[in-house]
């Protein structure tokens, strides 16, 4: 028998049972629409953070103080409050592996514009923060060195501020209050969108790092974090250890004693998110491999009930000369193909509820072609694995017991 005369066989031994072939594929669709959609969204998520955290700024640094331990309780980074203006000098001065450094003082703050008024994160840094963070000026300009010398009230508002104190109007030249103080708006950061970790990049205000520690710190100059960014991305480990031993010697920490600051950079970050990612498409995927194989186990259940069917059908096939091989091919044939059909809808399927998931939900979505094509393969594969010993005991039919079978 060849090969179109043995597919014109399988077609029709399916097609005469349409209820029971579809929902014998259901099981595989299932499975595969599964694999499509958790490849897709995960690797939308992916892209979607990698960008998030290049938006941080360029080979950044985030050095914070370290953590306190009060009565057993401890508390979160940046409690200790030991870092200085000096320390922030040091790193500029003496690590040859940091191309740019600024302090910041960060500070929750009510903002009032007219009768409009929106709570906001005021970060008091140096004008270099602009080339760190990577942020672009909208409108207007970043303050200067003259502005910080005289530690001008002026400021500079991400987009989520104008939109809600101004309703998206360029708010250049106008006056808002933060924490009752006037200051002159003059310059709107461009928009960011959200960091990896969620936080809104764009509802931020930036003044003068002079400006934030006399008015809102009475001339205090601790810091609460400090940005730097790496020479270039080969150099980011060095500029941490750089960072980490003038640090370590300026407050002096002994070899054997913690650190009293942590820095995280960009790596660290990427790192723990493709952790979390990892985690989770071994979570989807182990879900998805189930559903494939209860499909495949489905696809072998039906192929014995057709055997036992169809078993006065082999003895007359066997008696007009057709092989064993020919009887094997033929039920594994149709394995095959209710896997492989089975697997080219659930690829549709897939692919629509990433598209939909993606829509509704926020989500992004990358539907890979070589991971539709994969998720194709191994539901064929399943086909033939579950297929293959009800084709086998069909093939080894005695065909005078066949002929006589009731």
């Amino acid at each position: 028998m060849n090969f179109l005369a043995l597919l014109r066989v399988c077609f029709q031994a399916l097609s005469r049972n349409k209820m029971r072939t579809a929902l014998t594929m259901l099981g595989v669709i299932i499975g595969v629409a599964a694999v499509v959609s958790m490849v897709g969204i995960t690797t939308g998520a992916r892209s979607s953070v990698r960008t998030q955290i290049s938006s941080l700024g360029d080979n950044v640094l985030l050095i914070f103080s370290g953590s306190t331990s009060r009565v057993g309780a401890r508390t979160a980074w940046g409690s200790r409050n030991n870092l200085t203006i000096e320390d922030v000098e040091a790193i500029r001065t003496q690590c040859p592996s940091v191309r740019a450094v600024s302090p910041a003082i960060r500070q929750s703050a009510q903002l009032v514009y007219a009768n409009q008024n929106w709570n906001s994160m005021t970060l008091g840094v140096w004008p270099e923060l602009i080339d760190i963070r990577r942020y672009e000026i909208a409108s207007g300009r970043m303050f200067n060195e003259t502005d910080m010398r005289g530690s001008a009230k002026v400021c500079v508002v991400g987009r989520t501020v104008i939109d809600n104190l101004f309703q998206g109007n360029d708010p250049v030249g106008s006056t808002i209050r933060i924490l009752r103080l006037p200051f002159e708006v003059i310059g709107t950061l461009a928009p960011k969108g959200q960091a990896a970790m969620g936080q809104d990049q764009d509802d931020v205000v930036l003044i003068p790092f002079t400006t934030s520690a006399k008015k809102f710190r009475g001339g205090d100059t601790r810091v609460s974090m400090i940005f730097g960014s790496a020479q270039g991305g080969a150099l980011l480990e060095q500029a941490q250890e750089e960072i980490s031993e003038i640090l370590r010697a300026r407050h002096r920490i002994g070899p054997k004693d913690d650190d009293d600051f942590i820095i995280r950079t960009q790596a660290d970050i990427s790192q723990a998110v493709e952790s979390s990612s990892q985690t989770m498409t071994i979570l989807l995927g182990s879900v998805a491999l189930v559903s494939l194989i209860v499909g495949g186990i489905g696809i072998m259940n039906i192929m014995l009930v057709s055997v036992t069917e169809r078993t006065r059908e082999i003895g007359v096939r066997m008696a007009v000369g057709a092989r064993q091989r020919d009887i094997l091919w033929q039920f594994l044939l149709e394995a095959v193909l209710l896997s492989a059909f089975g697997g080219i809808l659930g690829i549709g399927l897939g692919v629509a509820v990433s598209a939909t998931i993606s829509k509704f939900a926020g989500w992004p979505s990358e539907v890979s072609p070589i991971a539709a094509l994969l998720a194709l393969g191994f539901a064929s594969i399943v086909g033939i694995f579950f297929g293959f010993y009800p084709a086998r005991k069909a093939s080894l039919l005695d065909p005078i017991e066949a002929l006589r079978y009731e």
